[in-house]
């Protein structure tokens, strides 16, 4: 008897015995397994996924130094703040101003210098505040500094605002009211430094100078470096300068610390406040 031919198209016959390799199912995703590979283990799939394998990068000799070699490549870091000249040594001398403290600072002094140190205190970007009896004398620094930018505002006495500082906005409020500063209304707070101006070392200026964390001292009279000697405890062999010293030095001291310093102005400065000088 013969049988039908197949009518199955050549080579898709299937031989007797064998087991498809994949069979679709409903919930088939597409993916066909690999058959016969043999699962990895676990520490090897660690391996392969772990983060520093893979491809090797270019491979060069480390930077190394001696122990001698490293002062070649050191860096001097010093205080931030406001750079007010230089100390006998040629040393920058730096005055922090903008501090997460309250910080009280007296000048007896000129109007020179505490321009410029309100100058270079809207140079590191504190904002200035003026208090002063004598405005005509601070306008035209207020009205050049910034670069157009309101940066030094003048106010009259006893009529200063609260500054709202912050330590991405630090104040600087310079106190220009004579002899006898009238008890201020903003006073000093974390990141708003207060700075007395006192022309002389007067009756009243023993009271300043014993609040103050930092004072600066210009040429005095020898009669007036004994009340500072009295208050401050400044030794001997400096208080002997302070009657001598040149119109662009001064005397920077705390309880513990004292350090001559030279302000030297800049070009700009100069042009704007003229030369140093000790009486306006």
């Amino acid at each position: 008897m013969s049988h039908p031919a197949s009518t199955m198209p050549p080579g898709q016959g299937r031989a007797p015995g064998r087991t498809p390799a994949h069979v679709a199912s409903p919930t088939d995703t597409g993916m066909i397994p690999i058959i016969g590979r043999q699962p990895e283990a676990p520490q090897q799939q660690r391996r392969i996924f772990s983060p520093g394998f893979g491809l090797r990068g270019p491979r060069r000799n480390r930077h190394v130094v001696t122990v001698d070699e490293l002062a070649a490549i050191s860096m001097p870091i010093g205080d931030d703040g406001v750079l007010i000249g230089t100390d006998p040594e040629s040393q920058p001398a730096v005055l922090g101003l903008s501090r997460p403290t309250a910080f009280d600072v007296v000048l007896v002094g000129g109007l020179w210098l505490a321009q410029v140190l309100a100058l270079r205190a809207a140079a590191t970007g504190a904002r200035v505040g003026v208090e002063t009896g004598r405005p005509q004398a601070w306008q035209q620094l207020a009205q050049a500094a910034g670069g157009g930018q309101q940066c030094v505002t003048v106010y009259p006495v006893g009529r200063v605002p609260a500054q709202g500082p912050s330590v991405s906005s630090p104040v600087v409020l310079i106190r220009d009211c004579g002899i006898r500063p009238p008890r201020g209304r903003v006073t000093s707070v974390p990141w708003q430094a207060v700075v007395t101006v006192l022309p002389f070392v007067s009756e009243h200026a023993p009271r300043w100078l014993s609040q103050a964390h930092l004072v600066g001292i210009q040429r005095i009279s020898p009669y007036e470096t004994e009340a500072v000697r009295d208050t401050l405890g400044i030794p001997e062999e400096q208080l002997q300068h302070l009657p001598t010293l040149h119109d662009g030095v001064a005397l920077w001291c705390t309880r513990k610390h004292q350090k001559f310093v030279m302000t030297e102005p800049t070009d700009a400065e100069t042009g704007l406040l003229g030369v140093a000088r000790r009486m306006d």
